[in-house]
């Protein structure tokens, strides 16, 4: 391991002189540490002086090093010493709007008791920095990073509420967006004002040559409502890169100037108690003609660099990869080959998200133990992130060639799934929205509570049963606090809260029906939620004792990786994990039905006299040499 030059070094000495000599000791420290993997990240996107911008960028990390309070300081050399923190099965995920949670930020630490009952030591409120006015993505258009709304709070307020969580156990997750600033912006503003500088943080284009020519191999994110990936502005005079709509920018990464802006934003927003930053549309920030400027080799060597720079400053803060992708590509967000284990810690589990719900609807898992055994190993440093619904809505994210190896057809089960959780197929009882049609690829994403797709929302509505649609969405929830990773639950669906009906009627909400799974938590269910012969108490029960069971489970770290075993019954999923204290099996039934799993193959990992870990139970065997699983059971089967 090569440490930093000496050049480095000097470039952070200003900022360090007034401190401590064992503070500026520890800096030069981590900055040898992390300097190979600095250094490596630049390289191959700026050659033309990666030494120099790494300079820059060491001075920045350098001033908020000098900058962060003490208690954060102690939280990083606790970090340092407990790497592994947010591989415990003890973590548990909490996803929430802010105003639709809590109100405010105020509102949302008052709230911190009920988070805690259910277990949760990672809450993640989405979109708070301060976007455009009118249409803002739901706040990914952000016009300003170190402002919050303001109808949420300050900066200080935010600061409070890490500190507040912090002390609770609970680690602050908020979302920075990479790829885009809202056209009003203070960069973007500069730009259409005439300045060279800020005009060169973007793509800017005076014909329609270069956008034509990218934009032969460029797909539509949202072709219903901003078809395209090029916008005309006329103060700027220009075409500007504008991959999701008009009014948000994509801004311009192979300019260094751009790198070192993002880098003093991540340092800010770490300085302020956030311990995971979602990096947000991380995919898009390298363009390439000739290609769907995705996923490009140059995303993960920026974020390896920009990993390291927050290693050297503030070591407590993980990267999150927002990439939903191709299956095959996910694993490069966590680090492959050159970049194993450098880039995010954690990165979303989408392929997962995707079976968990294709084996609902067909009441089949012989297509999901096919797609997820063929995902490569992640490295054993990081995590998955498992959820069975975010913010977004679903696309169905299934492989032609995995489809094919189990006699489907890709297109016409992508179409089946959106037939089914559209409500449009004979026999499913789930009202989702269709959202995107894309006529020319036939393409249906789908919007929709956790309730509303496992059908629980159309059961109450219409008096009928609700164990079935109860049972569906525990089951659900326990294939994704099984897998390992961090599981997230989405607000709400814990108490089984269907989609909103009203979502229209909401100023801006009207063209977008995601908004129908993003309803206020409506806390007079909440308070159902000890009450067992309600939908919510039966439901807030189910979750809590799998979270319970759950963090006790060492078999659940992170760094052990889940197996998928051959299926003896299509209706099974068996997924095992091989931890050094002994084997648990998974054992999922995605039908209505019952179903079996041979006895004799527990005795293949010492589990013949096991216990079913979620009841506390012994396993038993019957007579006719099979474990019976009720319909939509999971069992977490341990050594007793």
């Amino acid at each position: 391991m090569s440490a930093a030059p000496a050049s480095v070094h000097l470039a952070a000495s200003s900022a360090l002189t007034a401190l401590p000599e064992h503070r500026q000791q520890e800096f030069a420290l981590r900055l040898d540490r992390w300097w190979p993997e600095l250094i490596d990240g630049l390289t191959p996107v700026y050659p033309d002086d990666p030494e120099g911008l790494a300079a820059r960028a060491v001075a920045l990390a350098a001033a908020a090093y000098a900058e962060r309070d003490e208690d954060l300081l102690t939280l990083d050399r606790r970090r340092i010493l407990n790497p592994d923190w947010f591989q415990s099965p003890r973590m548990l995920g909490y996803a929430a709007y802010t105003e639709r949670f809590a109100g405010d930020l105020k509102g949302v630490a008052s709230k911190i008791d009920y988070l805690a009952e259910l277990g949760v030591t990672y809450l993640h409120l989405m979109p708070l920095l301060l976007p455009r006015d009118g249409d803002n993505d739901g706040g990914y258009a952000v016009a300003d990073y170190r402002t919050v709304r303001p109808d949420l709070g300050t900066v200080e307020d935010l600061r409070a509420l890490a500190a507040r969580l912090r002390e609770s156990g609970i680690s602050l997750v908020i979302d920075l967006v990479l790829n885009h600033v809202a056209a009003e912006h203070e960069w973007a503003a500069a730009a259409r004002a005439g300045d060279a500088k800020y005009r060169a943080y973007f793509r800017i284009y005076g014909d329609r040559t270069m956008p034509d020519r990218y934009e032969a191999t460029l797909p539509e994110v949202f072709p219903d409502f901003a078809p395209g990936n090029f916008s005309y502005d006329a103060e700027v005079g220009g075409w500007v890169w504008t991959t999701f709509n008009t009014w948000q920018w994509d801004v311009d990464w192979s300019n260094p100037d751009v790198f070192c802006e993002y880098t003093d934003i991540i340092l800010f927003l770490a300085n302020l108690g956030v311990e995971v930053l979602r990096l947000d549309a991380v995919a898009f920030l390298w363009k390439r003609l000739g290609t769907d400027s995705q996923n490009q080799p140059e995303v993960h060597a920026i974020t390896q660099a920009l990993r390291a720079l927050a290693r050297i400053a503030a070591p407590a803060t993980l990267f999150k990869a927002e990439a939903i992708v191709a299956p095959r590509d996910l694993v490069k967000y966590l680090g492959e080959g050159h970049h194993h284990g450098k880039v995010s810690d954690l990165a979303y589990h989408n392929s997962l998200m995707v079976q968990v719900w294709s084996m609902l609807a067909s009441g089949d898992a012989r297509l999901a133990a096919h797609a997820l055994s063929q995902l490569p190993a992640i490295p054993s440093s990081t995590a998955w992130m498992t959820y069975i619904r975010c913010h977004d809505d679903i696309g169905w994210a299934i492989d032609d060639g995995d489809a094919a190896a189990v006699g489907l057809n890709g297109y016409l089960h992508r179409a089946f799934l959106s037939d089914w959780y559209s409500g449009q197929f004979p026999g499913s009882a789930a009202d989702g929205l269709v959202f995107q049609y894309n006529a020319a690829t036939g393409d249906r994403r789908i919007s929709g509570t956790g309730a509303s797709l496992a059908g629980l929302g159309r059961a109450e509505s219409d008096g009928t049963d609700v164990a079935d649609p109860i049972a569906r969405i525990v089951l659900a929830h326990a294939l994704i606090l099984g897998w390992g990773g961090v599981p997230v639950i989405w607000m709400g669906d814990e108490l089984g809260q269907p989609n909103d009906p009203d979502w229209a009627e909401e100023p801006g909400h009207d063209q977008d029906n995601r908004w129908a799974h993003r309803p206020r938590l409506d806390w007079s269910r909440a308070e159902q939620r000890h009450d067992p012969v309600t939908p919510a108490g039966r439901l807030f029960a189910g979750l809590a004792r799998l979270v319970d069971t759950r963090a006790a489970r060492s078999e659940l770290h992170a760094s052990i990786p889940a197996e998928i075993l051959w299926l003896s019954d299509p209706g099974v999923l068996p997924v095992l994990r091989r931890h050094p204290v002994g084997a648990m099996l998974g054992l999922y039934n995605v039908t209505s039905s019952w179903r079996p799993f041979p006895g004799y193959r527990l005795g293949e990992f010492a589990l013949g006299h096991g216990i079913e870990a979620i009841s506390g139970t012994p396993v038993t065997v019957a007579d006719d040499g099979n474990l019976w699983l009720p319909p939509y059971a999971a069992f977490w089967i341990v050594r007793g």
